[in-house]
C-alpha cells in the first residue's frame, strides 16, 4: 500500500517524473495554444481568484526545460496568471539563499506576479512518533516560513504526515502544526495542510486535526483530486503509474471538499483529462465551486493540472477556462 506523498518521495529524483512526456510547448505560445500569441490577461470577474501550482509543470522542471526562476513569467506570459504557487523541491538548496530569492522576488516584482505560497515537501514527516524526528521535521520548516515571508507569500503548505493510527496520529500532527504555526505567525505566514494522501485525505479526519490546533494561522489547503487514501504498488516508477494505478481506499471527494473548507486558506483545482465541451472527467468542478462559493471563500484556486494525455501547457489552459468559465456562471 503506497501514499502518493510516498511515491513522491520515492521518485523525487525527477529521473522517472521527468521521462513521462508529454511536457510543454514553445514559450512564445499563448493560452489558445497558438505561436507567438500571447495569452490574454483579462478574466471574467469571479469570487475567486486563479494561480498557477508549479507542479503542474513538473516534468519540464525535473527535466530542465523549464528553469524555477523562469516559472513566474512563463505563468503569465503563456497563460495570463499572474499568481503562483512554488513547489519546494525545485529549489531545495536556495530556502536560505538571498541572493537566489532576491532574483525571484525581483522577477515578481518587476512584472506584477503574485507570490502566494510555498508546498513543502521531503522535510520529513511532522506526525512522525519519534518526538526528535517529529521536532527535527518542524525545525526543517523553519527556513520554508521565513523565504515565504521574504518572497511575499501568505503561506507553506505542509504535509499531515507519519505512520501512527489515527488517533495518535492526530495528536502528533496537531502538537507539530501548533508548534509551527507559532513560529511562522512572527513572520506573517499561515500554515496549511493539503490532503495528501494517507489519513489526510479523510476529510473528517484532517479538520479534526485543525480544530485541535485551533490557530488563526493554521488551515487548510483542500485538494479536490486527493481523496485517495491507499492505492496499490505501482507497476512501474513513474507518476503516471501511480496515479493509474487502484485506488484501495477514497474518501468521497465532495465530502471531504465541504469538511475542509471551513479552514481553507487556498484551494487546489486538481485536473487530469477533459470531455468534449471542456469539462473534467473526473471531477464535477460546478459542485466543487459550489462548495467553495458556500464557504465564503474569495482567495486563490490554484491550478494543478496532473494528466499525461494532453501536455501541461493544453491541461493548465483548459483548466483555466473551466475555472473561469463555471466561476462566472456561478457570480
Amino acid at each position: 500500500m503506497l501514499s502518493r506523498r510516498k511515491f513522491i518521495q520515492r521518485i523525487s529524483a525527477g529521473v522517472a517524473v521527468a521521462a513521462a512526456a508529454p511536457m510543454i510547448a514553445g514559450y512564445s505560445c499563448g493560452s489558445a495554444g497558438k505561436p507567438g500569441q500571447a495569452a490574454e490577461e483579462s478574466s471574467p470577474d469571479l469570487f475567486f481568484k486563479i494561480s498557477l501550482a508549479e507542479w503542474s509543470l513538473h516534468r519540464a522542471l525535473f527535466s530542465k526545460q523549464l528553469d524555477h526562476l523562469d516559472f513566474p513569467m512563463y505563468a503569465k506570459e503563456k497563460f495570463g496568471i499572474d499568481a503562483v504557487e512554488y513547489v519546494n523541491q525545485f529549489f531545495m538548496d536556495r530556502a536560505n539563499d538571498r541572493k537566489y530569492l532576491g532574483e525571484l522576488k525581483k522577477r515578481c516584482a518587476d512584472h506584477g506576479i503574485t507570490s502566494v505560497l510555498i508546498m513543502c515537501d521531503l522535510e520529513g514527516d511532522i506526525g512522525d512518533a519519534d518526538t526528535t524526528a517529529r521536532h527535527t521535521a518542524v525545525e526543517n520548516h523553519y527556513k520554508w516560513v521565513e523565504a515565504a515571508a521574504f518572497l511575499g507569500c501568505h503561506a507553506i503548505r505542509v504535509n499531515a504526515a507519519g505512520e501512527s493510527n489515527a488517533d495518535d496520529l492526530r495528536k502528533y500532527v496537531a502538537e507539530s502544526l501548533t508548534e509551527l504555526s507559532s513560529f511562522a505567525d512572527d513572520h506573517g505566514i499561515a500554515v496549511i495542510v493539503e490532503n495528501h494522501g494517507g489519513l489526510s485525505s479523510n476529510g473528517a479526519w484532517l479538520s479534526g486535526v485543525l480544530k485541535a490546533v485551533g490557530r488563526p494561522n493554521c488551515g487548510a489547503l483542500p485538494d479536490v483530486g486527493n481523496f485517495c487514501i491507499r492505492r496499490a504498488e505501482p507497476q512501474e516508477q513513474t507518476l503516471e503509474a501511480y496515479m493509474a494505478a487502484e485506488c484501495l481506499e477514497e474518501y468521497d471527494r465532495y465530502q471531504g471538499i465541504k469538511e475542509l473548507m471551513p479552514f481553507a486558506k487556498g484551494v487546489s483545482a486538481k485536473t487530469y483529462d477533459f470531455d468534449e465541451y471542456g469539462l473534467e472527467t473526473s471531477i464535477d468542478y460546478r459542485r466543487v465551486l459550489n462548495e467553495v462559493k458556500d464557504a465564503g471563500f474569495g482567495g486563490y484556486v490554484g491550478i494543478e493540472y496532473e494528466g499525461h494525455r494532453l501536455p501541461a501547457d493544453e491541461g493548465i489552459a483548459k483548466t483555466k477556462m473551466l475555472l473561469e468559465r463555471i466561476g462566472a456562471e456561478l457570480m
